[in-house]
């Protein structure tokens, strides 16, 4: 009797001290995003983010975080749900729709990356400077890339680029699947949640990534190889964005932008690259431990994928021109930043 009096106590206070924080905070701010809670970005990014703006506040923000599309909709509809109020901040691929961010595809572009944490801080200097008028309506609180994207595959995998000729692979953007197509393959085009399913239904016959979500997602009990690059560059990367709906910002009272604002911008988004770099190794522990194929290309065959891919670089170039934009100079800009992050 008393053990369930106590408890009864202990249930009531707890709920009593959550009704006050809620009551005590001024703003709340609803945080949407495609991954499941313990994926690496909501679990080693999101998530401390969010408790440290309400931290830094005295508990005047209050952060509700939504994973896994809980408010609705597919992960392409998420930047729209944040321009539209269904949510205040969303974390998502400005690639999902395809086209509506082209200066943003640069660093997409074959061979472009080299980690997670150095790629994004020059993918921040890079919005500073040419994608500010792609993101009007939004306040963007980070921008950040993955680790080194790398392909897995079912049976014999990629040993060779020869053996991309026909392979059904799934690519997260257009700008990846117009490699993976240049490359000989089959792209297959599917938001990140959709490859579990898709490989183990046969749609696809392997699916690049990085190591990192490979873990969350059981991609290595559902394939046999995975292969990666050798030298300083990785086959791809892609673009994230963590954005917040501008008139929700600029509603803030001005102490709490500058909180909002602390907690923003090239560190920021190094934070969540380097959260995905350090994945990296766990996961691939995983594949190595079910005794996966795990398979470095030498420098002479990298080579190989390297001119294979140069029209890539060179339609999207020509795109780029054809919008307005100076293509050349923008992807000499990214390479440059890429460079300059990775001394």
């Amino acid at each position: 009797m008393l053990k369930s009096v106590l408890s009864l106590a202990v249930g009531v206070a707890a709920l009593a001290l959550t009704a006050t924080s809620a009551l005590s905070a001024e703003v709340t701010l609803k945080v949407h995003h495609f991954l499941p809670p313990q994926a690496t970005i909501p679990k080693h990014f999101i998530e401390p983010w969010a408790r440290k703006l309400e931290k830094d506040s005295g508990g005047r923000i209050e952060v509700k975080i939504f994973p896994a599309m809980q408010l609705g909709g597919k992960p392409p509809a998420l930047y729209d749900q944040m321009l539209d109020g269904v949510a205040d901040i969303v974390w998502t691929l400005p690639g999902y729709t395809p086209g509506r961010f082209p200066k943003t595809e640069v660093f997409e572009l074959p061979f472009m990356p080299t980690n997670g944490e150095n790629t994004s801080r020059a993918l921040w200097d890079y919005y500073d400077g040419n994608l500010r008028d792609e993101f009007p309506n939004a306040h963007m609180i980070a921008m950040h890339v993955h680790g080194p994207g790398m392909l897995h595959v079912k049976g014999e995998g990629v040993r060779k680029l020869e053996d991309m000729k026909n392979k059904k692979l799934r690519g997260p953007t257009r700008v990846i699947n117009q490699l993976l197509s240049t490359l000989g393959a089959t792209p297959v085009g599917m938001p990140v949640p959709a490859i579990p399913e898709a490989l183990s239904k046969g749609v696809v016959d392997g699916t690049v990534i990085p190591w990192e979500i490979t873990r969350a997602l059981k991609v290595a009990e559902l394939v046999d190889t995975h292969t990666y690059f050798s030298g300083d560059r990785a086959l791809y990367t892609a673009a994230f964005v963590f954005a917040m709906n501008k008139e929700k910002y600029d509603s803030l009272p001005d102490d709490l932008k500058k909180i909002v604002d602390a907690n923003s911008g090239i560190e920021i988004g190094a934070d969540a690259g380097r959260a995905m770099d350090l994945a990296d190794a766990p996961a691939r522990k995983v594949a190595e431990d079910r005794g996966n194929a795990i398979i470095q290309l030498d420098d002479a065959e990298t080579a190989r994928w390297k001119e294979a891919s140069q029209p890539v670089i060179a339609n999207w170039i020509t795109e780029m021109d054809g919008k307005g934009h100076d293509g050349a100079a923008l992807v000499q800009t990214a390479r440059d930043l890429v460079a300059k992050y990775a001394k």
